[in-house]
């Protein structure tokens, strides 16, 4: 139903309100009044033509529970008009399934908006879905609300197979990965990420300070040349590293205390040393360092800024009385090499007991971080499988052999081939068999057994299946079983030969471990080419690899052709 009769009604009324008024003006002449009633009633239609026209529309009014209803909005307005659709729960009693996209189509010069959601209910009963309120041009328009019925599913129970009660069991909670574990991981990634680069600053700094005073000294002025200090007219920060450099060569080579020391106290300390013979520097070259650490202080302090070909004059200047204290240092005896060297061998140990320490946390957070993204990605049991080894996991990824048992023969594929062993069976049984065969791969206690056992019958035996499937219960009981849950089932092998499946839980007593284990069981049940086949598969019941090997054993049951 669409929104264009109100709209149309609304219109009208506006319509007689204007020839009321026109009516009450008595100063206007009849003439005047028709003119502008045409005039209004010309704008009002127009008004009326261009108005936008809301439908709305579901496809059925009637469903079963959890079925979807598609209802369906359709707007034709300008195409300039701002048209907002409901969203949210405008919908209840009805559920929200899905909201389509606005699907928009251009008819004349207008717009058409098709807007559909698929709605649904789980419970039986009649249903009102409300009317819905559509926005255009911030003003609201409602549609239709429709009446819809929801019938219950009728479940026919007396045709269903029945099963055993279960008895309780414990069933364990899956492994979830604790938030807290996700943002400690967070946090040691940004960690690891600002260790990284905060320990790739600190080696650079440490391999320039590691590199011996005369080549440290030449690599600080090469930087400093690279600074662009000058250019940029930072006179006191240039001044500053260079007279930094020439001092900390000082310092380390000639082991005075230059860094702490003013001008006059360094020059002071030259002079003395080149008195006493221990440092044979020329005049000259003390002086230009007097002159240089004189107008870097003035530079520093006084606010003084030298031009530029001056600061690179005495960039030039402290390079030589760098190289003339190098040359002027008498050579090291052998005493002062060796506690050189000695301390060298010092620093170099205890830089490789710091880098060993830092690769084992590299690597135990790397551990972490693998083991973490393994566990949610494929279980906990998984990692265990993956690092501890696992037995039937071994078995199913191994070489798996095809070969036939018996007579009459069953062809079946195996982990392990299986061998010939011997089942217990009444002397009465033994009478009506022309002969029988056992085949054993495992043992109860262990993660996987397997038994296939051929029977042949005398000709004048009637053999029925069902009675040897009831008694698969009573040897499974015999052998320790007990909390037998079975079921049963016709089962068909790919080449079209039946049979009966049974399969279920036990629990197994265990007397060597003095204790129980849940296990799973499937057996086959057959009779074929005037014999009995049974093929059983008993494994741990929470051993998924087990699973899988039992599965692909049954399914892998072929028989011989019989000889026309």
């Amino acid at each position: 139903m669409t929104q264009k009769y109100s709209t149309f009604r609304k219109y009208g009324l506006q319509i007689r309100q204007l020839a009321y008024v026109l009516n009450f003006s008595a100063y206007v002449n009849g003439f005047g009044k028709m003119a502008i009633f045409g005039l209004l009633l010309f704008l009002s239609l127009n008004s009326f033509a261009q108005a936008p026209q809301i439908s709305a529309g579901i496809d059925s009014t009637s469903i079963k529970i959890g079925e979807q209803i598609k209802y369906q909005i359709s707007v034709e307005a300008d195409s300039t008009a701002l048209v907002v659709f409901p969203e949210g729960a405008t919908f209840n009693p009805l559920e929200v399934v899905e909201s389509l996209a606005t699907d928009t189509s251009r008819i004349e010069n207008r717009f058409r908006l098709l807007k559909e959601y698929y709605l649904t209910q789980f419970d039986s009963g009649s249903y009102t879905i409300p009317q819905q309120r559509v926005l255009i041009n911030e003003r609201p328009f409602l549609t239709d609300s429709f009446q819809v019925e929801v019938a219950d599913v009728v479940v026919d129970t007396t045709k269903q197979k029945m099963f055993p009660i279960k008895p309780a069991m414990d069933v364990p909670s899956g492994f979830q990965i604790p938030n807290w574990i996700w943002w400690v991981l967070g946090i040691l990634i940004i960690a690891g990420i600002a260790f990284f680069f905060i320990r790739r600053k600190k080696k650079r700094d440490a391999a320039i300070k590691q590199l011996p005073p005369y080549e440290r000294a030449l690599f600080e002025l090469e930087q400093l040349d690279k600074s662009h200090l000058l250019e940029n007219r930072q006179t006191k920060e240039y001044y500053s590293k260079l007279t930094e450099a020439v001092r900390r060569y000082i310092e380390d080579e000639v082991h005075l205390r230059a860094m702490e020391s003013t001008t006059s106290e360094l020059i002071h300390f030259l002079e003395l040393k080149k008195e006493t013979g221990e440092l044979k520097l020329s005049d000259q070259t003390i002086t230009d360092l007097q002159v240089i650490l004189q107008r870097a202080d003035l530079a520093k302090f006084a606010n003084s800024k030298p031009d530029i070909i001056t600061a690179k004059e005495d960039r030039s200047k402290i390079e030589h009385v760098i190289i003339d204290t190098k040359a002027a240092i008498p050579e090291p005896t052998e005493e002062e090499l060796l506690k050189d060297e000695e301390y060298r061998q010092l620093q170099l140990k205890k830089k490789r007991k710091k880098k060993i320490l830092t690769i084992s946390l590299s690597g135990l957070v790397l551990i972490f971080i693998i083991g973490t993204v393994l566990v949610n990605t494929n279980g906990y049991t998984y990692l265990v499988d993956l690092f501890g080894g696992n037995p039937t996991k071994e078995l199913l990824d191994g070489e798996w052999i095809q070969s036939e048992y018996g007579d009459p023969s069953v062809s079946i594929v195996t982990p392990r081939v299986l061998k010939r062993g011997e089942i217990d069976m009444p002397n009465e049984a033994k009478e009506m068999l022309v002969g029988n065969e056992t085949f054993i791969d495992g043992n109860l206690e262990e993660e996987l057994y397997v038994v296939l056992s051929t029977v042949r019958f005398q000709e004048d035996v009637k053999f029925e299946l069902n009675t040897a499937v009831d008694g698969v219960y009573a040897n499974l009981e015999k052998k320790g079983a007990k909390n037998i849950i079975t079921k049963d089932e016709e089962y068909t092998t790919l080449e079209g030969v039946e049979g009966v499946k049974v399969f279920g839980t036990l629990e197994m007593e265990i007397p060597k471990k003095d204790r129980s284990i849940n296990k799973k069981y499937i057996i086959l049940n057959f009779a074929v080419n005037g014999g009995f086949q049974q093929i059983t598969v008993i494994y741990n019941e929470q051993d998924a690899y087990a699973d899988e090997i039992a599965n692909r054993i049954i399914n892998s049951v072929e028989f011989e052709k019989p000889t026309s």
